[in-house]
């Protein structure tokens, strides 16, 4: 995926306003599959598996022992005892050994080309999809338009966290209900054989509907709009769910999981710091990673994300802090180049369609 096309605050804007398509090929995909497939998976992921029927999808964590956070992730429940995982592309490697290992250390075998499988004794196994699919987000509010235009108006669009499989010319795809923008959307997932005829398809069908391609540019302004954490920047091996904010998607009742033990002890304590929004007051550099943040000249964070929203025309970002200082509505200076620049800290998400 590019950083653009024809410009980060054109696409940005076509997603708000109509709809946008990114090429998100370079993520990763695993299946797990096997009859102890969605217990195993119980003890790796933060969420609850077993909450998942059939066609659904959650929002999860994969997590090291002390509960730092590998990778957030999508895990959608595609058959009866079959599991896809769609995860960040710089962490597909490490994602894909850690599951190795726990799967059953010393039985792993490796099949021809990119495909990897694990196999244990209760004939679970993972396998390493990613080379062979491809996949694209379809977003913004005339998605619905979009969708029948590619596949008929008698195909039922998937509900929100929902995945199915669709006909589409001659082959099925799978559509899921879920994205990375704040906008209305589906994820699919094909052959990568496929790729070029179903962009070009989605394309020339949305042609009438204000489509643009969008790239990584876009993606990052759009998401931090809505306070999606990005994996590398917000999201880290040091930094645990709970610190995030999203302790919503760790489920503290499941007897056990990877990481467990350390975040009933960050929730019975309280985190040291807290993962924040913010908005500039003034017009002005744009806060970026690193930069620190300030409260009447102490130091009490750093900025981990930052961009100038196109929706809101002033500089955001997201920042650690420590709790104490972790109010909304708390005055901030975020230090650009030796100069404090004030700033509040914004209840999530700062983008609202009323706001726009």
């Amino acid at each position: 995926m590019p950083v653009q096309y024809t410009g980060i605050v054109d696409e940005h804007q076509a997603v708000r306003n109509n709809v946008g398509i990114f090429d998100i090929s370079h993520m990763g995909q695993f299946i797990v599959e096997g009859a102890g497939g969605r217990e195993w998976l119980n003890t790796m992921l933060t969420n609850n598996v077993d909450r998942l029927e059939t066609g659904m999808g959650q929002y999860t964590f994969l997590l090291n022992e002390r509960s730092g956070i590998i990778d957030d992730l999508i895990v959608y429940r595609i058959g009866d005892q079959k599991f896809l995982l769609v995860v960040n592309a710089a962490r597909t490697d490490e994602d894909f050994a850690w599951l190795e290992q726990h799967l059953n250390a010393g039985h792993a075998s490796r099949l021809p080309g990119s495909q990897h499988r694990k196999e244990d004794a209760g004939a679970t196994t993972i396998t390493d999809r990613t080379v062979e699919f491809g996949g694209v987000a379809i977003q913004g509010p005339r998605v619905v338009e979009l969708f029948r235009a590619l596949f008929g108006r008698e195909t039922e669009l998937p509900a929100r966290n929902q995945v199915a499989e669709v006909p589409f010319n001659g082959t099925n795809v799978s559509v899921a209900r879920t994205g990375y923008t704040g906008e209305d959307g589906i994820e699919v997932f094909f052959h990568a054989t496929d790729a070029v005829n179903f962009w070009n398809a989605v394309l020339e069908k949305g042609d009438p509907f204000g489509i643009k391609p969008c790239g990584l540019g876009a993606r990052d302004t759009l998401r931090l709009e809505m306070c999606y954490p990005l994996n590398g920047s917000d999201l880290s091996p040091e930094r645990n769910p709970i610190e995030a904010g999203l302790g919503f998607f760790v489920d503290l009742t499941k007897p056990k999981f990877i990481g467990r033990d350390v975040l009933l002890k960050t929730k019975e304590s309280g985190p040291r710091e807290k993962l924040v929004a913010f908005r500039m007051k003034e017009k002005g550099p744009p806060p970026r990673p690193h930069y620190p943040v300030l409260n009447n000249g102490e130091r009490i964070g750093e900025v981990t994300s930052g961009t100038v929203s196109p929706s809101l025309n002033w500089g955001i970002g997201m920042a650690y802090v420590s709790s104490a200082h972790a109010k909304t509505g708390a005055q901030i200076d975020i230090e650009i180049r030796s100069q404090k620049f004030p700033g509040t800290i914004e209840k999530k998400p700062l983008y609202k369609k009323s706001a726009s």
